[in-house]
């Protein structure tokens, strides 16, 4: 059995923009990088919003597993979806009955077992089930299984995001905040050997705000009424975060986050 597996992950996927980046970078990424595992979060990957059938289809064949948060409910066909794609993940801590589930156990090369845990923060968010709880109960079943365990922690809140990182320090691979769309630049190895970012930050349009129309963005700030969004199409952002991980352990060895700019408009 080999060594260490590396890991990369992608940030939110922001709709047909944020694909047709990802699939301009994934060759070459994958050629510099060598991941033995990809992944990404694609709540939002589906017109801005939510996920369907054939969108989720098109990011299978670049990934191995697909996270989501909150947004993964704005599509029905996606919900439905949900029950028959297990490499398709919903937050672990939505209320017991809710369709899809939260964590997947995989086999790469070697029958080596990896895991992957989605969890969904409360503060400023839905006020569902304890993620901390909720990560005790499926991380203590997974390691019984596998010591490689990524968590996508899908929340709001800065703080919530790294008391969850402490929390899971040594526990998992790796801790992983999606959601804000913005990358943050404390990437890091806790004391314990859990790799952890705040947030790695989408993949869409980068003249944008947060991956939306920026006109759009600014009549709903100014005007306060609702106000449809749209994927902007102006520049290209991917943001991602790489790992290294002891197979043995399951611990980090080396993390690297990743980010790649352009400024071109993207075709229609």
């Amino acid at each position: 059995m080999r060594d260490k597996i590396r890991v990369l992950f992608f940030g939110d996927i922001i709709g047909r923009p944020g694909r047709r980046i990802l699939a301009r970078y994934i060759d070459e990424l994958k050629k510099e990088l060598q991941p033995d595992v990809i992944l990404a979060n694609a709540e939002n990957a589906a017109g801005g919003v939510g996920l369907t059938v054939e969108v989720a289809q098109e990011l299978l064949s670049m990934v191995n597993v697909l996270t989501s948060g909150n947004h993964i409910w704005d599509k029905r066909e996606g919900i439905v979806f949900l029950e028959n794609e297990p490499r398709i993940l919903r937050p672990a801590n939505y209320p017991p009955g809710n369709p899809g589930r939260g964590d997947y156990l995989f086999f790469i090369e070697d029958k080596l077992p990896v895991a992957v845990l989605n969890l969904q923060g409360r503060v400023f968010m839905e006020p569902i089930d304890c993620p901390f709880r909720v990560a005790d109960e499926i991380v203590d079943r997974l390691r019984k299984l596998t010591p490689i365990i990524v968590v996508d922690f899908h929340a709001e809140a800065t703080s919530e995001k790294q008391a969850l990182g402490w929390y899971l320090d040594g526990r998992v691979s790796a801790v992983v905040g999606t959601h804000t769309h913005v990358p943050t630049a404390d990437e890091r190895i806790l004391p314990r050997g859990t790799a952890y970012i705040t947030d790695v930050g989408m993949v869409g349009a980068r003249n944008s705000v947060i991956g939306i129309r920026s006109d759009q963005a600014l009549a709903r700030f100014l005007t306060g009424r609702p106000q449809r969004f749209e994927p902007a199409k102006e520049g290209s952002i991917l943001s991602a975060f790489w790992v290294e991980i002891e197979t043995q352990s399951g611990l980090a060895l080396n993390i690297r986050r990743l980010l790649i700019t352009e400024d071109t408009k993207q075709d229609e």
